[in-house]
């Protein structure tokens, strides 16, 4: 191959190929944390499987599962809820539709670490806001 005959446009993308390669093998799971989103995906229910947020492992770290969550002290459930139901008001706290919401968010979010629990070398579960997911999903995150 001659290289003088290339085009610019053409080395443009071969590196834009290779930045989105390099990128996607930073990103990508380890083989642990891979196994763990599998034992996820056969193992939960279908309420789980139907949840609009994809509980999954970020990452392990020695026998702690670090995973993701829509929710925490900075982005409480009402505005990830709000956002994934926004015909439900959840700006009261009495509402009965929000109070499910609430319940069924505890329940999915509890099944997934009983399930992560429960593989072998795992004795932790650390929860860390996916704030990728959220950003993607268009719903605003606080700074960190």
């Amino acid at each position: 191959m001659n290289f003088r005959n290339i085009k610019s446009w053409q080395w443009a993308l071969l590196v834009l190929v290779l930045l989105v390669a390099l990128d996607w093998a930073i990103r990508r799971p380890d083989g642990r944390t891979r196994e763990l989103n599998s034992a996820i995906q056969t193992q939960a229910s279908p309420q789980l499987k139907n949840y609009p947020y994809p509980f999954h492992v970020l990452r392990v770290e020695g026998s702690t599962a670090v995973m993701g969550t829509p929710r925490n002290f900075d982005m409480p459930a009402f505005r990830f809820l709000g956002a994934m139901y926004p015909d439900v008001n959840v700006k009261d706290a009495n509402n009965p539709a929000f109070i499910a919401l609430q319940n069924a968010l505890g329940k999915v979010q509890d099944e997934v670490r009983d399930i992560v629990l429960a593989q072998p070398g795992i004795s932790g579960v650390k929860w860390e806001l996916d704030r990728e997911w959220l950003q993607r999903n268009h719903i605003a995150v606080p700074d960190k």
